[in-house]
């Protein structure tokens, strides 16, 4: 269903909860977990890796692409293109950050997949693959049918708004499982790095939810080079 309401001023909020929560998991991961390496005598520099690109390049990039047909006054082929872009980008990160969980589990001896955010995050990164080769095939390159196309268009949609909730939800229960482990380890429980670890899973929820106002919003032009507000 449609808002009613300008895109824009919901994207504006978007863009800025992305820059609040890539800060904040940029400053947990560096400063309060030592940086980031995909070589290193500490593993859990090689883990580090894992949330940010998860975020960053994940979460953040795949919102980005999704907002990409309301937040630019620009013409469809070329929203095409950056929606294209910026999700096999948000693809490739993602799988790279995974990576990066599975090298430091193997290097530190920690069993993989044992978790449901492991399991969730499998199945999430699988399905945006497949999300995004059928829109390639079907909406860029061979290209469907007229047809094909405007009986796709709702289901790409829909389920697209599917996989990343479960992107986001996924991102959260990550957060709380690596804060989980923390705590049990000696974090304490009502210091700045709990705080700043509830609060980077905070702004990511609140960035999901700007992210579909902005697509169930009007484009800034409501014309034939814009997807129509969901109704």
């Amino acid at each position: 269903m449609a808002t009613g309401l300008k895109a824009l001023p919901f994207s504006f909020g978007a863009h800025f909860l992305a820059l609040v929560a890539a800060i904040m998991v940029l400053v947990w991961s560096i400063h309060f977990r030592g940086g980031l390496a995909w070589e290193a005598d500490n593993k859990n520099l090689i883990f580090n890796i894992h949330p940010v690109l998860m975020l960053i390049g994940f979460i953040i990039l795949g919102g980005e692409a999704i907002m990409s047909y309301k937040s630019f006054p620009l013409k469809k082929q070329v929203k095409k293109v950056i929606h294209l872009i910026l999700h096999a980008i948000a693809l490739v990160l993602g799988i790279v950050g995974i990576c990066a969980a599975f090298k430091n589990h193997n290097e530190s001896n920690i069993p993989n997949l044992y978790s449901l955010h492991s399991w969730v995050g499998i199945g999430v990164i699988v399905l945006y693959g497949i999300q995004w080769i059928y829109g390639f095939v079907v909406f860029f390159y061979p290209g469907g049918s007229a047809e094909v196309r405007r009986d796709s268009l709702p289901w790409h949609v829909l389920f697209g708004m599917f996989v990343y909730v479960m992107a986001v939800g996924n991102a959260c229960l990550g957060l709380l499982e690596k804060l989980t482990f923390l705590e049990v380890n000696g974090l304490a429980k009502y210091g700045s790095e709990a705080f700043l670890v509830n609060f980077t899973a905070i702004a990511t929820v609140l960035y999901g939810v700007f992210v579909f106002l902005t697509i169930l919003s009007q484009a800034p032009t409501e014309d034939d080079y814009s997807y129509s507000a969901i109704s």
